[in-house]
């Protein structure tokens, strides 16, 4: 196991390189811009709070549309960082909504999203892969990609709250 000591030292040779700072730093600003991307063109939905920015291990903020909030359930569009990909996540409020929600597509048996195995640990009921590995290069075609993931997966979501 490393310690502490060793890993800040590693941290601090990687900042003087100054790319870690800079890919931070443009991470954030084109997930904030993706965030007021939805905010205009989706004004049925609510795009609340502001970007988790995370611990370097995930960042995201929530989509929610009307229907979906009724039964404490929302959208999240997350990006993973070590992983490096963009995912859309169900989610909830709190943790008795996560387990009814849970539970009740599981026992349908759906299986359009991957459910997650188990709750414990989980920020999420279902989720799905948007991009892995974004092209940054082409900022406008990302966010056609992920804004046409996103909107597919809502409506999926949407049907499937209908049924169960």
């Amino acid at each position: 196991m490393t310690s502490l000591q060793k890993d800040m030292l590693i941290y601090q040779e990687q900042l003087q390189q100054g790319a870690v700072q800079r890919a931070y730093k443009g991470l954030l600003e084109y997930l904030l811009s993706l965030r007021t991307h939805f905010q205009k063109n989706y004004p049925d939905y609510s795009v609340p709070g502001s970007l988790y920015t995370g611990y370097m291990d995930m960042s995201y903020f929530s989509i929610v549309p009307a229907d979906l909030k009724q039964r404490g359930l929302k959208i999240a569009l997350v990006f993973l960082h070590k992983e490096m990909r963009f995912e859309v996540w169900l989610s909830a409020y709190n943790k008795q909504m996560q387990l009814e929600y849970w539970q009740r597509i599981r026992q349908s048996g759906w299986e359009k999203y991957r459910l997650v195995p188990e709750l414990a640990g989980a920020d999420s009921i279902l989720e799905y892969v948007l991009i892995e590995h974004p092209d940054f290069s082409d900022l406008e075609t990302l966010t056609s990609t992920i804004e046409q993931g996103t909107v597919a997966f809502i409506k999926d979501i949407q049907k499937l709250l209908e049924i169960i």
